[in-house]
């Protein structure tokens, strides 16, 4: 993402009470993610070297990272995105701008097992 969105999310996120670890791209988050453990995973579709449909694959193939859930986030919001993240099989769905009111919220629910598909 661009690193002022990339503010705006890690500020929207640790304001929550949240920890993150950020990457610059589908490669790195793969490689970051065989690493450490993690609770979820928010990922952006629109990423470069490897986009967030191709970093998901490779995610699902691990065995270890299987159960994480893993959450598409893009500023091309559309029931046609939301529909081929779901076909994708991305775990929930949320469209840029995150509303800081609302993303709190989200991630809770999310962590809570619920399935979060949301934009607007």
């Amino acid at each position: 993402d661009y690193p002022t969105n990339q503010r705006i999310a890690e500020k929207n996120i640790t304001q929550a009470g949240f920890n993150m670890i950020l990457a610059q791209n589908g490669k790195e988050a793969v490689d970051i993610f065989k690493t450490r453990t993690f609770d979820l995973i928010l990922m952006d579709i629109r990423l470069p070297y490897e986009d967030g449909y191709g970093a998901l694959k490779k995610i699902r193939a691990s065995e270890k990272l299987r159960s994480i859930p893993i959450i598409a986030v893009t500023a091309e919001a559309s029931t046609d995105q939301m529909n081929k993240a779901k076909d994708s099989g991305f775990d929930g769905f949320l469209g840029k701008p995150l509303d800081p009111d609302k993303f709190p919220d989200q991630i809770r629910r999310i962590l809570n097992g619920e399935s979060v598909w949301e934009f607007s």
